[in-house]
């Protein structure tokens, strides 16, 4: 994978129980510069510890907020506007997305996006 001259972000939702988000991003971040890839910013949400008095409130700290951006609303139109104060044409996702996720994505930021392993980077460990 050769990404040389491209302007890459680095996106994702992590539980707050990822006590390793900063290697996690900095891991990733290593593997696109090898690949010739210039990393511009870093959007990461954290989802808290779930207040939902329903059974299994810990179990969808990994789950998406959104079926059509994975992030939260807010979160996706920061990432629109980083994407447009830095001149990024890549968002790289440390979550794995569906192509309607990438899709709708692309059509917010007007980037491409893509899951890390999709690009063929190593699968971050999330959990």
């Amino acid at each position: 994978m050769r990404l040389t001259g491209c302007k890459a972000i680095v996106a994702g939702l992590l539980s707050s129980k990822v006590r390793t988000a900063d290697a996690i991003v900095t891991a990733v971040r290593a593997e696109l510069e090898a690949a010739g890839a210039t990393v511009v910013g870093v959007v990461i949400q954290r989802r808290g510890i779930s207040r939902d008095t329903r059974p299994g409130g810990a179990q969808r700290l990994n789950a998406p907020l959104s079926p059509n951006t994975f992030i939260g609303e807010g979160k996706a139109r920061e990432l629109g506007a980083l994407c447009t104060a830095t001149g990024a044409d890549l968002v790289v996702f440390l979550n794995p997305l569906s192509r309607r996720q990438m899709e709708t994505l692309a059509s917010l930021t007007n980037v491409r996006v893509q899951d890390a392993e999709s690009l063929g980077l190593q699968k971050p460990t999330l959990e």
